[in-house]
């Protein structure tokens, strides 16, 4: 096999000309005989905490560590030394802050392309996403997620679009491409109740072969022998916290670990082997809403799936594992001070997310229920006039257009009077424009280099694989 061919269109190594160039879109190709010759990545498995800053990996390892003794799987993999780790510029083609669709697409295309697109070009070309090149190839592929399956990063992974907003489109493009498992939340864009053209697309799936789950008990029945297509929430998944602290939504929500165990399973013994994208899509959300218990206990969740699929991978021994996230967001961090020690010790007795505690809080709130509901979610007390000032905001609440938080409630407001509660501080309530952490687990991780262009990424999967880019 001509190694070369597997970097026609970017390179892994030449990464000199891309970083003067954060917003260039190809790089050069290279002479690869010198390249050390690995042993086939039959499998990959690339798991993303969207929107992990440093800070959220940082918090999680120390939550964990002192509350249970042990720090989190990610981090360990380093400590002993059993991964190769990176750092990797996630600029867009139009800007060194990325979106999440421009951030999957650097992966899943290859390219760099605007900020709200999917694998197209800043001219209107359309990539093709690695999931349908592994496809082509002869690979099961599918994805898992916390979020909307139609969401920006699964999508960026396995179709194109002008833009990450079309979601009902999404799934359409999923049933005609007929990936072999999709698993999250996104009602929304299936059920003809929701739909705007009415279209039902679980009857539509089911006639083209699909086995269509919606709760845990029936992703655990269903067998291997058609695809799978689950769908869990109308939208995101409820918080790992707000699902662990429900009965209901604990019996009826898997969990990400779950999900990429069930998928693993899936697709384990296919003779040609099989891609899968995890995500913890929800870490971002929180990170959004400066929600620090949607973010520790998600990103714990994330690190539960990170132990699924290096435990698969230590016996397979033919999978490579690429651990990542697609960009900061929100940058927080435990702030100095004599109580800080016990202050974010507190997050351990958290019952519920801001989230929650926001949603059920409304017009008619009293004072004291504001007190009572933020006590019984995080064992502290507000003051009065703290209850207050976070009232205040719903006497005026007009729902708009918006991802993350369209009720403008007052998450800010909420994170701000907690700091001096559990010493966390955030910066802002965005992306950022932070090179992200990278690693990399079984055949295929010593092609690394410790700094990285996103775009690298997708070429170093191909040629971990085996796959020419010729499709």
């Amino acid at each position: 096999m001509d190694r070369r061919k597997f970097f026609r269109n970017g390179s892994l190594f030449a990464l000199g000309a891309s970083l003067l160039n954060p917003f260039e879109g190809n790089s050069a190709e290279l002479d690869f005989d010198t390249i050390k010759k690995n042993k086939k990545a039959k499998n990959i498995i690339v798991i993303v905490s969207d929107g992990m800053s440093i800070g959220t990996l940082n918090m999680t390892d120390i939550y964990l560590n002192r509350k249970t003794g042990k720090g989190s799987n990610w981090l360990q993999l380093y400590k002993d030394k059993k991964v190769s780790r990176a750092m990797m510029d996630m600029a867009s083609a139009s800007s060194i802050v990325t979106d999440s669709a421009a951030a999957s697409s650097s992966w899943g295309g290859g390219f760099r392309v605007k900020n709200g697109s999917l694998n197209i070009g800043v001219n209107g070309e359309e990539y093709l996403p690695i999931w349908q090149k592994f496809k082509k190839a002869g690979k099961m592929a599918g994805c898992v997620t916390t979020v909307p399956i139609t969401h920006a990063t699964p999508a960026g992974f396995c179709i194109a679009s002008k833009s990450r907003n079309s979601q009902e489109s999404i799934a359409e493009m999923y049933l005609d491409l007929k990936f072999d498992i999709m698993m999250g939340g996104g009602n929304n864009y299936f059920s003809a109740e929701s739909r705007k053209d009415k279209r039902d697309m679980y009857q539509e799936f089911t006639t083209k072969g699909f086995t269509v789950v919606k709760n845990k008990s029936e992703m655990l029945a269903c067998d291997n022998n058609k695809p799978i297509l689950g769908v869990f929430h109308n939208d995101g998944l409820p918080y790992s916290k707000d699902r662990e602290s429900s009965k209901e939504l604990t019996e009826s929500i898997p969990t990400l670990a779950e999900m990429t165990e069930r998928a693993i399973a899936k697709m384990k013994n296919h003779p040609n082997g099989f891609v899968l994208q995890v995500e913890a899509g929800k870490v971002d959300w929180a990170a959004h809403g400066n929600d620090i218990t949607g973010l520790i206990y998600d990103q714990a969740a994330h690190d539960e799936a990170v132990k699924v699929a290096i435990d698969f991978a230590e016996k397979d021994k033919n999978t490579l594992v690429i651990i990542t996230t697609d960009h900061g967001n929100a940058n927080p961090g435990i702030i100095y001070g004599k109580d800080a020690n016990d202050n974010f010790d507190t997050i351990q007795n958290y019952k519920q997310t801001n989230d929650w505690i926001l949603n059920g809080m409304g017009k008619e709130t009293s004072v004291a229920q504001a007190i009572e509901r933020i006590e019984y979610a995080t064992k502290t007390v507000f003051k009065e006039e703290e209850a207050k000032e976070i009232l205040n905001y719903y006497s005026n609440i007009k729902m708009e257009d918006g991802l993350y938080n369209p009720k403008h409630l007052p998450f800010k407001m909420l994170a701000d009077l907690q700091k001096k509660h559990n010493s966390v501080g955030w910066i802002s309530m965005d992306h950022s424009a932070d090179y992200t952490e990278l690693a990399m687990y079984g055949p295929g991780s010593d092609l690394l280099s410790p700094f990285i262009k996103n775009t690298d990424l997708h070429y170093l999967m191909l040629e971990a694989a085996e796959v020419e880019n010729k499709f």
